[in-house]
């Protein structure tokens, strides 16, 4: 069966590249029609519909979200790449807010409750057309990927055989990453860490100490995997433990574009920005804000030549319970391209600065 490669080109013309969209199948029909696209993805001005990832989890309908995206991808009115929820689903892999896929209702996801739920016949089906999604689109003028476009993961990317899939590659990168933390001689200090904290690693309200050989193994493992870096980003030893997504951490995102030295633009996802005041801990979200010193209107990085584009949508189901019927603080935003102007679901349509 012929794979489909790491890549993909962009077309050429107008796009409108989509944040993460997090199962929020309303604000996504909101969003389309503000941009002006109908019913079956078709733009008056032939524009093209991008989506960086993670389509799916945390909002009340990822079947919906994804059956639509697929409709769109399939017609040829619109492109996607995966994001790390994605590539969880590919991996089959449980993660907090991905049990509308597996319908086990633990209690971990109550929270998310109610949502639609993927009928076991679909199953194959969703997995099916996530395999079909490259990890990056680009163009001479511009690079979508879902978290960072880091050049030494990139260059791995692209040397990839071809003949395995995303999750073969994964695998082989993982056990790559092991043989390095067996190298470094780490991986026995890590554990003996874990088994002296393992109850406090999933409690906010015990801290723990800077755990230096779990940091090691966590860095290595997240680094040393191409897929991991460009779907979840670059990750290092943070300098002070944090809890988010219901653990401890003691590795931290850091702000890549900063680092990014290439000229062509780069729109990610990923990162929870926020447009409107959001509090960041009430979403889980408790690790560094990276964009604490920008306007959510502002390009960023060296050369001011990235932008991320994930409002923090995935945190709405919080909203829904607190002020019923108003105007949501997160956002399901789009980047307009090449007019860098800056569309969202709630109306606003905003010209992006510092570019």
């Amino acid at each position: 069966m012929p794979r489909t490669p790491m890549f993909a080109p962009l077309p050429e013309g107008p796009l409108d590249v989509v944040g993460d969209v997090h199962g929020e199948l309303d604000a996504l029909l909101a969003l389309l029609a503000r941009l002006g696209y109908d019913a079956d993805g078709d733009h008056p001005d032939g524009r093209h519909l991008v989506f960086v990832g993670d389509l799916c989890d945390r909002g009340p309908e990822s079947p919906g979200v994804i059956a639509l995206v697929q409709r769109l991808v399939e017609s040829g009115r619109a492109l996607a790449t995966l994001g790390n929820h994605e590539i969880n689903l590919l991996r089959g892999d449980r993660k907090d807010g991905n049990d509308w896929y597996w319908s086990e209702f633990n209690a971990r996801d109550a929270k998310y409750e109610p949502r639609s739920h993927l009928p076991p016949e679909r199953r194959d089906g969703v997995i099916a057309f996530l395999r079909t999604l490259p990890l990056a689109l680009e163009r001479d003028d511009l690079r979508v990927v879902h978290a960072a476009w880091d050049v030494a993961s990139i260059a791995q990317l692209r040397a990839a055989d071809p003949a395995l899939s995303r999750v073969e590659h994964f695998r082989r990168w993982d056990a790559d990453a092991e043989a390095l933390i067996a190298a470094h001689g780490i991986g026995e200090a890590a554990r003996i860490e874990y088994q002296e904290y393992r109850e406090r690693l999933v409690d906010p309200s015990l801290p723990v100490p800077m755990l230096a050989a779990t940091a090691q193994v966590d860095e290595i493992r997240q680094m040393a995997n191409p897929i991991r870096v460009v779907t979840s980003g670059i990750e290092r030893g943070a300098a002070r433990p944090f809890f988010a997504s219901g653990h401890w951490r003691f590795v931290e995102r850091i702000r890549w574009w900063d680092e990014y030295a290439e000229e062509v633009p780069v729109i990610v996802g990923h990162y929870w920005r926020q447009f409107a005041h959001v509090d960041r801990a009430s979403l889980g979200k408790t690790e560094e804000n990276l964009f604490t010193d920008l306007a959510p209107t502002a390009w960023h990085g060296r050369h001011r030549n990235v932008f991320c584009i994930d409002f923090s949508v995935g945190g709405r189901f919080l909203e829904r319970p607190l002020a019923a019927g108003a105007v949501p603080r997160s956002r399901l935003g789009a980047l307009r391209w090449p007019e860098r102007v800056l569309a969202l679901d709630t109306g606003e349509m905003l010209p992006t600065s510092g570019a």
